[in-house]
């Protein structure tokens, strides 16, 4: 088993589709904080550009990653996020700790 998984996942909402993102955003939020494997789950909106949507992902390990990466309404989240957002879907970027 490997040790944790921990990303941040951020993409730009398209102009005027703001309040849906952070509203199809908070509905995942609540199912992903539920899967045994997520330690942390923490969306953000950017405070001086509200476009900007920042996520802090934390999962007990690989395995975890993959069931929630595998799970149906994640798919469901990033089939309807598609359209309103301007990248080609979640911009991950993957975090390692610095303590030994």
């Amino acid at each position: 088993m490997s040790g944790r998984k921990v990303l941040v996942a951020e993409f730009t909402a398209l102009p005027g589709e703001e309040e849906a993102v952070a509203a199809l955003l908070a509905g995942f939020a609540v199912q992903v904080r539920a899967e045994p494997g997520c330690v942390e789950f923490a969306p953000f909106q950017l405070a001086e550009q509200p476009s900007r949507f920042f996520v802090y992902e934390v999962y007990r390990d690989d395995d975890a990653f993959a069931a929630h990466i595998g799970a149906p309404y994640g798919v469901e989240f990033n089939a309807r996020l598609g359209p309103l957002i301007v990248e080609d879907g979640s911009q991950l970027t993957w975090l390692q700790p610095l303590e030994g």
